[in-house]
């Protein structure tokens, strides 16, 4: 039994997941994934599949999606020596200087060179790890607008590193919800993933529904690794708020999060009304609760991440583990392409 005042360790957001549930391929069809339902009002776990969401969905809930694009962020290139290199887009600063991680040593200066004429320079080293890179076309340089029609050309889809496989071409429209339309993120929203085109439009014409924007950045993956969660320092992702959405979370109906990003999106609003754009980086855990999301949409997360604690700020540490242990016994594939669950 973790206490309140545990709740605010990263250890008591530890367990042991047998390597063989961490889902490396996605569920076909993509709805056929297994869904794990929590009804909070009865403590009561039911277990189906993703197909039969619609039968759970309070009736008067709104629904609320993100709709960002995930790039092909991964790109290989050499160094003016001829070594090769890795680069990952995290994200765009401004129109020219774009956030991204490197491996292997760098300096300022270090130029990087890759297929259909395109180039970076590192201008920042930063101490969390990334760098600060500038893109260029024979010399000429980009913005990031004009940077993403050449990655979608030479760059790989960013899957997510337990995943442990290259990716093919099958990632490039599976690692991508069906209502993708906002080229921004690094990694998916994985809780839209289990969406079918057909489900997607069958929920949208029975709920009241509305998109918001998060681009995820890569730190969507970085383990907490202060004894205090509240010690992590929270990565920040950039937002957008539709006109739809807004009204929606300025109304009194309950609303249904599809998604960690969603939530953290709509709670940064929720606390910043008067900031329909901006970077949001809120952490919600057990101490800093919702305060407008009612139900949760969520894929199964890592173990001491915020992700994890962002479900613990809806039930407890204690029935997460719960649940989660219930998900472990009854063979629940985990993570990005895994199945998903469902907080009413």
């Amino acid at each position: 039994m973790i206490t309140n005042s545990a709740s605010l360790l990263t250890s008591s957001y530890d367990f042991s997941l047998p390597k063989e549930l961490i889902a490396t391929h996605p569920a076909s069809p993509r709805d056929s994934a297994k869904l794990l339902v929590y009804i909070r009002e009865t403590d009561e776990i039911i277990h189906t599949n993703f197909s039969n969401l619609e039968e759970f969905i309070p009736k008067n809930c709104a629904i609320i999606f993100n709709d960002t694009k995930v790039i092909k962020a991964r790109l290989f290139g050499k160094k003016t020596s001829g070594a090769n290199i890795e680069l990952l887009i995290n994200k765009p600063l401004n129109a020219l200087d774009i956030s991204v991680y490197i491996r292997g040593k760098m300096k300022v200066g270090s130029e990087l060179l890759f297929d259909e004429n395109l180039t970076a320079i590192v201008t920042k080293l930063n101490e969390d790890g990334s760098r600060i890179a500038h893109f260029f076309v024979n010399k000429k340089p980009l913005r990031f607008e004009e940077l993403l029609p050449i990655i979608d050309k030479i760059g790989h889809i960013p899957l997510p590193p337990y995943i442990q496989r290259e990716d093919n071409k099958e990632d490039e429209s599976e690692y991508q919800s069906v209502f993708a339309k906002e080229d921004g993120a690094v990694a998916a929203p994985t809780a839209s993933l289990h969406f079918t085109k057909e489900q997607h439009e069958r929920v949208c014409s029975r709920f009241t529904h509305a998109f918001v924007t998060l681009h995820v950045g890569s730190g969507t993956f970085k383990p907490v690794e202060t004894e205090i969660i509240t010690d992590h320092p929270m990565h920040s992702e950039y937002y957008s708020i539709s006109s739809e959405a807004k009204n929606i979370l300025l109304s009194d109906a309950p609303i249904l999060s599809i998604g960690t990003t969603t939530t953290r999106t709509i709670e940064f609003y929720a606390r910043n009304k008067n900031l329909q754009k901006g970077e949001a980086n809120l952490f919600l855990h057990p101490n800093n609760k919702p305060l407008r999301v009612n139900h949760l949409l969520t894929n199964f997360h890592l173990p001491k991440s915020t992700l994890l604690m962002l479900v613990a700020s809806f039930i407890g540490v204690n029935k997460t583990h719960e649940l989660y242990k219930t998900a472990i016994d009854n063979d629940y594939r985990f993570y990005s392409y895994g199945d998903a669950m469902l907080i009413l």
